[in-house]
This record gives structure tokens, C-alpha cells and sequence, in this order.
């Protein structure tokens, strides 16, 4: 099932760098970005997560919450946000459950190599839980300026 723009975020419960649970009904409210990332520590990865960092008071300005989603698990999250001061959530989902469920589960290529992955794809939610803009192919370190702009028009919008 593919997500489309206008449709309901699907739901998810998943436990913090900190191992505290967050779903995404208690950010009723709020805008939510939900980026999904291959893996901790890894430099795409790396750039995409202090470019967010970097941008984050921005972020909390225009009352967004940011989430970053891997398959990681919760100690590697925590490591992750410590050595490059990460002040925001990244939610491990060592099930990929949610991965699926967003549709950023698939066949990858590297060195012409096929294997299944994460899909670097961001979801922007808007307050009433619903996809108001979907980012595919992501340059890690342009991301958070994309979004941002994209937020303050769509928050001019509402």
C-alpha cells in the first residue's frame, strides 16, 4: 500500500533513544516530520541528522515535532544522539513495522548489489494526522531547509 498526500498517517507506538514509548495520536496538534533513515552513525545519515539538529529551534518556532525512524535498535539511537547532540526523537523500529507500513521498506542498489532496505523518505504530518507532503529521495544535507520552507508555507495555508 502506497501513502498518498491527504491520506491518515498510520499509526505508530515506538520506543525513544530512551526507551520511552511515543505514538503519534499524542502529537494530535502539532506538525510532525517522520523521517526515515537506513542507519545510525553512517554519513548520509550523519549529515541528514545535524542538518535537522542545526535547524531544529526553527523547528520548535513553528511548533513541529521531529521524529527520525530506523531499524536500529534503542542503545545504538541513544549512542547516536549523544555523540552529535541530537535534541530531538529518533524511534527505533527493530520490527520495521512501521518501515512497511510507511511503504520505505524495499529493494535497494548499491555497487551493483540488490538487497532490501530503508528507503531515506520523509513524511510531513500535518496537525489533524494527515500526509501533507511526502519527500522521496532525500538530499541528507539540504533536508531540513526543504522542510522548513515547506512548513511555513503550508502553516500560511491552515
Amino acid at each position: 500500500m502506497k501513502i498518498k498526500l491527504g491520506d491518515m498517517a498510520p499509526v505508530f507506538s515506538l520506543p525513544d533513544q530512551n526507551g520511552k514509548t511515543h505514538n503519534l495520536s499524542d502529537y494530535k496538534g502539532k506538525w510532525v516530520l517522520l523521517y526515515f533513515y537506513p542507519k545510525d552513525d553512517t554519513p548520509g545519515c550523519t549529515k541528514e541528522a545535524c542538518g535537522v539538529r542545526d535547524a531544529f529551534p526553527k523547528f520548535k518556532k513553528m511548533n513541529a515535532v521531529v521524529f527520525g525512524v530506523s531499524a536500529d535498535l534503542v542503545v545504538k539511537h541513544k549512542k547516536f544522539t549523544e555523540k552529535y547532540t541530537l535534541p530531538f526523537i529518533l524511534l527505533s523500529d527493530e520490527n520495521k513495522d512501521i518501515i512497511k507500513k510507511y511503504g520505505v521498506w524495499a529493494k535497494k542498489k548499491f555497487m551493483g548489489r540488490e538487497y532490501m532496505g530503508i528507503l531515506r523518505t520523509s513524511f510531513l504530518i500535518n496537525p489533524k494526522g494527515e500526509i501533507a507532503k511526502i519527500y522521496e529521495q532525500v538530499k541528507p544535507e539540504k533536508h531540513a531547509e526543504e522542510v522548513l520552507k515547506d512548513l511555513q508555507t503550508l502553516q500560511k495555508e491552515t
